[in-house]
């Protein structure tokens, strides 16, 4: 049996061990806590050494301590045992709740009574994407990313509109009032407009924070069930259909009028490729490409632009699961936000872009700030260790 991990208590009992040495005969006595923690073939090396006891006894002794170490664990056990069997049978303890343990236990600990181990969510619908994004089926999955995109871009497009109508009407109401203090209006009244209009923006800016998740949500469920069912259905040797739809899907692309849409403005590219050798006894090749360009070009989703969409997003999804990846490096400042300059400019594109991989722009900065705190504290409780 092994040693229960859940008792806190120890027992002393002296170990006795009788021996003779020629003409004299020697008693050993050593005072031992119960549960035994210590390895029984350490205890006897260390019993031989400190009591500078004869070799010819050296394997007599061993044998005799870890009887005597066993037949104690047992005679424990055995109290403890019958300690907790008068506590079912006294009601002390809810049988029910017993029973519940040690089914828990007995899945959690042996093999046979434990469950199969099944790969989550998570990992199944890598592993399809995976599947899919090298398969004919890639420019369906690409089509519906990007019509996803759309929507959600447009979404964000009526969220500005409205909070800029907002802030232009309340800069309306607040020169009015200002034109006013000191006339029939006091300072007071300036404030109480203020905070009217920060709460109203508030309010606004939480209605539409509340309906792009909720949208991106639906989305993503939408998606993720959709790319399991087509990877269902290809696997299907008599669904011919399915095959035949992606052989002949054209590109469809939903596009919005210009007038409403969010176009990105982009400048003229200039770029400029190299292939540099370096090395001095066996030299690498190396290609170079200096562009010059807004750095979140790389990031946004062209949603004007029909041909370069595939060709944008094809290559990052077909190395998105595997150990091939690239990044971007984005210099900002040191705070962990994305309310201002190009950090809120990249939020922005977070949004709305279809990434239904990886958690949210804001989940992700809420998890590095609570790392962050974390490794601050330590730090600052390492320095005061030191002073």
């Amino acid at each position: 049996m092994k040693p229960n991990k859940g008792r806190t208590f120890t027992r002393e009992r002296d170990y006795v061990y009788k021996f003779s040495a020629g003409n004299e005969h020697l008693v050993l006595t050593v005072p031992l806590k119960f549960p035994v923690q210590e390895n029984i073939s350490h205890l006897h090396g260390r019993l031989m050494v400190l009591h500078n006891l004869p070799c010819f006894i050296e394997n007599d002794l061993k044998q005799s301590l870890s009887k005597f170490v066993e037949e104690e664990t047992i005679k424990d056990y055995d109290r403890e045992a019958e300690v907790a069997l008068e506590a079912v049978k006294s009601g002390k303890v809810d049988i029910n709740q017993l029973a519940d343990t040690w089914a828990k236990a007995y899945k959690e600990t042996t093999l046979e009574h434990a469950k199969p181990e099944e790969t989550s969510w998570d990992e199944d619908f890598a592993d399809v994407y995976h599947d899919l994004i090298h398969s004919p089926a890639s420019e369906m999955l690409l089509n519906l990313e990007h019509n996803y995109f759309v929507s959600t871009s447009e979404l964000i497009s009526e969220r500005d509109v409205e909070l800029k109508k907002l802030r232009e009407r309340q800069g309306a109401e607040m020169d009015k009032v200002m034109q006013e203090l000191g006339k029939s209006l006091t300072d007071q009244d300036v404030n109480s407009l203020a905070a009217q209009h920060f709460e109203s923006q508030q309010d606004l800016e939480n209605k539409w924070t509340n309906e792009l998740k909720q949208t991106t949500a639906i989305q993503k469920q939408e998606y993720q069930e959709w790319v399991i069912k087509l990877h269902q259905d290809l696997k299907n040797p008599n669904n011919s259909s399915v095959s035949d739809e992606i052989k002949i899907q054209p590109s469809q692309l939903r596009e919005s009028a210009e007038g409403n849409g969010r176009i990105y403005e982009e400048q003229r590219l200039l770029e400029e490729s190299f292939t540099i050798h370096l090395g001095a006894q066996l030299k690498t090749m190396h290609n170079l490409r200096l562009l010059r360009a807004d750095v979140l070009d790389f990031c946004k989703h062209k949603r004007n632009h029909r041909s370069g969409v595939k060709l944008h997003r094809l290559q990052t999804a077909m190395s998105l699961y595997s150990t091939s990846l690239c990044g971007l490096v984005l210099l900002v400042d040191n705070r962990i936000s994305s309310y201002s300059g190009i950090k809120r400019d990249f939020a922005t594109v977070c949004q709305e872009c279809t990434d239904f991989h990886f958690p949210g722009i804001q989940e992700q900065l809420e998890i590095v700030q609570k790392v962050v705190l974390k490794a601050r504290a330590q730090r600052s409780s390492k320095t005061k260790r030191h002073h």
